[in-house]
C-alpha cells in the first residue's frame, strides 16, 4: 500500500519494497542507493526465495509485514530461485500486480528471455562497477517510484 508521510514539511509518498537479494554486499549497495532518493521509501531485504514467498503471503514472522509495492529480484538464490519466485508471484492472484523487478548479474539471453516470459516487469543487469550499480538503483527508484502510478493495494 502507497501511504502519504511528512518529510520536510512535505507530503511524500512512502513505499514498501521488497528487496530479494543473497548477497550481503550486493543488499548494501542496492540500498545506499535508496538512502538518497527523494521519495520516503520502507525497504526491507530477505536472503532466499522461500523468504521472500512468505513474506509476500505474509506467513509465519512476515504476518503483519506490509505488502510491497515493488520486489527487487535476484535471480541466483539459494534454495527456490528468482524463476521460481517470479513464477509463484505471477500466478498468485493475490500477489501478480505487485511489479517485479529482475535485478541480477546474468546477462545470459536465456535468462533475460525466461523472466521476461514468466511476466518480470523489467530485467536490470547489475554493473560490476559501484558507482554503476548506485546508479542503475538510482534509475530504477526514478522510473519505478517517481514516474509510475503503482496501485494502491496490489491484492485488490
Amino acid at each position: 500500500m502507497v501511504n502519504n508521510s511528512i518529510e520536510n514539511g512535505q507530503v511524500c509518498r512512502c513505499v514498501e519494497i521488497l528487496l530479494v537479494e543473497d548477497s550481503p554486499s550486493d543488499a548494501n549497495l542496492t540500498m545506499k542507493g535508496f538512502v538518497n532518493a527523494k521519495i520516503a521509501n520502507n525497504l526491507h531485504w530477505v536472503e532466499d526465495g522461500e523468504t521472500a514467498m512468505n513474506y509476500l503471503r505474509q506467513q509465519g514472522e512476515f504476518a503483519d509485514a506490509p505488502r510491497p509495492d515493488l520486489v527487487l529480484l535476484d535471480l541466483n538464490l539459494p534454495g527456490m530461485d528468482g524463476r521460481e519466485v517470479l513464477t509463484e508471484v505471477k500466478s498468485d492472484p493475490s500477489l501478480k500486480r505487485i511489479p517485479v523487478v529482475v535485478l541480477t548479474t546474468s546477462t545470459d539471453e536465456q535468462d533475460i528471455l525466461r523472466s521476461y516470459n514468466l511476466r518480470a516487469n523489467c530485467y536490470v543487469t547489475k554493473p560490476i562497477d559501484i558507482y554503476q550499480f548506485i546508479e542503475a538503483v538510482q534509475l530504477i527508484k526514478d522510473f519505478w517510484l517517481a514516474a509510475v502510478t503503482l496501485p494502491a493495494d496490489s491484492s485488490i
